[in-house]
């Protein structure tokens, strides 16, 4: 199926690793124009030259801290200058959770919330409100949300408070945007292979004296394929809702998790 993105132009924040880089590199692949984000400029400018010797694509490398309203500006009318026109936003830059055990209620502190909730809520929601003028201007927008399968279980207070903000702020830019040709959506991975899958495996086994595979089976013993879901897979998910083809979906989230536990969503 063709997409129709050929010709189309993104920004992708957290886009220098994990499902960030997976899904620009999917860009790439379909003919969009990518500018990748993330705080560290080394890493962008590796990722953005392994990209383009592997898709052919063009990509640009903009350092930018998203818990920051004056460098998102920054970032978007660079972005806007140096593409052209803006098409896409795949909101994707978080602080990396899952190296630890998330903290009980005694162990929160106000630093933890609000580095949390600055970076992916309001990050979200200033990026959209930066790039918004510029699709609604051309009629045709798209905005991609990615939030995570805490919102939908408990055993991660702030991650869950995160991700259910960024659903319902995902529901209300779409009503407010659709009029205008911009759909909002938002994805819900949830355990995902990325480069820090092998850290995380080897800890397992480590602690638990047990081999890589079982390691890896016990990871996914709430995933009802059986196993992680790669980072490629949940790029193949928003390089479609990042597509023309994708209109009849917005405001919605979409679960790329491979199938958790028995609760069923409606």
């Amino acid at each position: 199926m063709d997409l129709g993105l050929k010709g189309k132009t993104a920004i992708i924040t957290g886009g220098s690793s994990g499902i960030g880089k997976a899904v620009a590199r999917e860009f790439g692949r379909e003919g969009v124009e990518v500018a990748l984000v993330s705080r560290t400029i080394e890493n962008l400018e590796a990722t953005a030259k392994e990209l383009a010797a592997e898709t052919g694509g063009r990509y640009i490398s903009i350092a930018a801290d998203t818990s920051s309203e004056d460098s998102i500006k920054a970032m978007v009318q660079r972005a806007a200058r140096e593409l052209g026109h803006l098409d896409i936003l795949v909101n994707g830059a978080a602080r990396v959770g899952g190296s630890r055990p998330a903290p009980i209620l005694a162990e929160i502190t106000e630093e933890d919330f609000w580095d949390d909730m600055k970076t992916k809520v309001l990050g979200y929601l200033i990026c959209a409100r930066e790039v918004a003028p510029h699709m609604a201007s051309q009629g045709w927008g798209r905005i991609i949300n990615i939030s995570g399968l805490a919102a939908r279980q408990s055993g991660t207070i702030i991650g869950s408070m995160r991700n259910v903000s960024v659903a319902a702020m995902t529901k209300n830019l779409a009503d407010q945007l659709g009029p205008q040709g911009i759909n909002v959506t938002v994805v819900h991975p949830g355990l995902t292979r990325t480069e820090r899958t092998a850290a995380l495996v080897e800890a397992q086994m480590s602690s638990q004296g047990i081999t890589a595979e079982e390691a890896e089976k016990r990871m996914a013993s709430n995933i009802s394929i059986g196993r992680m879901v790669d980072a490629e897979e949940i790029a193949y998910v928003i390089t479609f809702l990042a597509s023309p083809k994708s209109v009849a979906i917005n405001g919605d989230a979409i679960a790329t998790a491979g199938g958790s536990g028995r609760a069923i969503h409606y």
